[in-house]
């Protein structure tokens, strides 16, 4: 059985009349004779009595009028209310990020937020690399993309696909290891020469991976690791971390609470911390209507007086 067919059926107990409702319903009068007979083969009993002028319907048909008239009802309240919530979902700005930036920056920027349109995360790219975001922004796939960034810009070859950014916020990437009987780091940076330590690291082709080796270059005292882990999810690395497989870098919003509890410690001084900026990437050409206005009002400068 076809919708449609409840909807013929509608207008022919509304015009009694097979020529009218067919004109009603836009088709040609053998078609719609042709869908009422189908409807009711479909349904096993004569709906309509064609004997009388003008047409009635049987008592089954009466019945099974009711039932059409429920259907269709629901049928056009649900359109319109799918309808509502395309608009609302076409209104919002798609922002993609990171996992840890989702859990613990964009909820805190979020509350500073009260502008149109509304912005919704996009959980899909969680688990993307540098290059992802970009290639995102340029198809249209999200409309904004917030990203940790190297303060020093150094990063390899990354095509930026043309997008332009603010910055909104710093942070760092802070050594950390859990403690070890005393309290201290059972692995510790800057101990001088000794065995490589176990890293649990970023992707090799992630961002903060190349923020890490960069800042490493940089202090030209880079020990030697033994990496037994590569991953893209902070919250991966953070958990190996904890479980006192070895060494790692992590954001410092993200393990702040551990480090409160004592349940991780820093596993080197000041120098070792890798400073980063949370940049909001957007592509030159956006699709969405409101990402203009959204794009002027954010601040064109932030302090680093809010590094965590």
């Amino acid at each position: 059985m076809e919708v449609r067919w409840l909807e013929d059926f509608i207008a022919l107990a509304r015009t009694r009349h097979f020529s009218r409702a067919a004109e009603e319903r836009h088709v040609t009068q053998p078609t719609f004779s042709r869908r009422i007979k189908l409807l009711e083969e479909e349904m096993g009993t004569s709906l309509v009595n064609r004997q009388t002028l003008p047409l009635s319907l049987t008592p089954a048909g009466e019945e099974f009028l009711g039932l059409c008239e429920q259907v269709s009802q629901r049928l056009r309240d649900t359109r319109e209310r799918l309808a509502r919530l395309a608009e609302a979902q076409a209104n919002r700005l798609r922002l993609a990020a990171p996992q840890s930036l989702l859990g613990h920056f964009l909820s805190e920027w979020l509350d500073g937020y009260h502008g149109e349109p509304p912005l919704e995360p996009y959980l899909r790219a969680t688990g993307w690399l540098v290059d992802d975001y970009f290639q995102a922004l340029a198809r249209g796939e999200c409309d904004l993309a917030l990203c940790y960034w190297p303060r020093h810009d150094e990063l390899p070859a990354v095509d930026r696909q043309g997008c332009q950014y603010r910055l909104v916020g710093h942070e760092r990437l802070v050594p950390l290891s859990v403690p070890d009987g005393e309290g201290r780091p059972r692995f510790r940076l800057g101990t001088g020469p000794r065995e490589a330590l176990p890293l649990i690291a970023f992707h090799p082709r992630g961002l903060m991976r190349a923020a890490i080796d960069a800042h490493l270059t940089r202090l030209g005292e880079a020990p030697g690791f033994r990496v037994l882990n590569e991953s893209i999810q902070s919250g991966n690395i953070k958990e190996l971390i904890g479980l006192g497989y070895g060494l790692g870098w992590l954001p410092e919003r993200l393990v702040r609470p551990a480090l409160e509890h004592g349940e991780l410690v820093l596993a080197g001084d000041a120098r070792w911390q890798v400073p980063l900026e949370i940049r909001l990437y957007r592509h030159p050409a956006p699709r969405h209507s409101g990402l203009e206005a959204l794009w002027q009002s954010l601040p064109t400068r932030v302090d680093t007086d809010d590094v965590p």
